[in-house]
């Protein structure tokens, strides 16, 4: 039975154009917040089950054959179903891979029960283990956007709520604009003409969560990239836009089941460590 008292975390980032970061973990009491990703995630089970809401609507997936989607700029949670928790293995994956214009589609169906998808993405995470296999993973990788659009077109478009609200959209981009400098709420009111209380609503209703929540998850998929390239946890911190590494600290391990210090050293191999 797995130690419910470990966590193993594993993350890298590659030249495999398309290919934004690989993400590999056992979690067995780790729950994610509400948060948003630049990126697609997709996902595959080797173990255990996950529980999970996107766009406010929760679903969840069990055993060998699922696969997960998850789109950008969607806000998800995640957490686990039994004491022993679930193995994972993620990619996450750019515009280059999949449109944007996707992610309506993807957030009404986000799992899929199909065996030969699931096989395709575990051989491109075997063949990303191996240096320079670089065309082999490319040429994987293209199968597996075949199949990803194969469940795409099959399912009718919905129109994002989050793309109707003219509001929530310019704070978006302005927070996404100073997420080093950050920005108080009065200033974006005033800039964008707004009453603060309003403003936040508009928010919450278009992308599921407080534009705070919003900001905080942008700064740490900042930090992740930073710690992968190789940069201390204290200079992250600050070029990340949190206060100090302790504030990083803070939030990056509850968004991430990891330490950024643990998480930065996975670049080199799994890292287990007790929770």
């Amino acid at each position: 039975m797995a130690d419910r008292h470990r966590t193993s975390v594993s993350a890298w980032r590659l030249s495999i154009p398309g290919i934004a970061e690989v993400f590999h973990a056992h979690f067995t009491d780790h729950a994610y917040p509400a948060h948003t990703h630049d990126t697609w995630d997709l996902m595959i089970l080797d173990e255990g089950s996950v529980d999970f809401a996107l766009d406010r609507r929760r679903h969840g997936a069990t055993g060998t054959t699922s696969v997960l989607l998850l789109p950008p700029g969607v806000p998800h949670d995640g957490r686990t179903v039994t004491a022993s928790g679930f193995r994972k293995r993620n990619l996450y994956l750019d515009d280059s891979v999949l449109s944007q214009h996707w992610a309506g589609r993807a957030v009404d169906a986000p799992v899929h029960d199909d065996v030969l998808l699931r096989h395709r993405i575990h051989q491109l995470h075997a063949t990303l283990a191996h240096a320079g296999d670089g065309f082999e993973a490319e040429s994987r990788l293209s199968f597996i956007r075949e199949r990803l659009h194969f469940h795409l077109v099959a399912h009718q478009p919905r129109t994002p709520g989050h793309e109707a609200n003219r509001l929530a959209a310019e704070l978006r981009e302005l927070l996404g604009s100073r997420i080093h400098v950050g920005t108080s709420l009065h200033e974006a009111a005033a800039i964008l003409h707004a009453h603060p209380t309003h403003l936040i609503r508009c928010f919450r209703k278009a992308y599921g969560l407080p534009p705070h929540t919003y900001l905080t998850g942008k700064r740490i998929e900042r930090a992740r990239r930073l710690l992968l390239d190789g940069h201390r946890p204290a200079e992250v911190a600050t070029t990340a836009g949190f206060h100090d590494q302790g504030h990083l600290n803070r939030h990056f391990t509850r968004h991430v089941g990891t330490t950024p210090g643990r998480y930065s050293r996975t670049r080199t191999g799994s890292v287990a460590a007790s929770c």
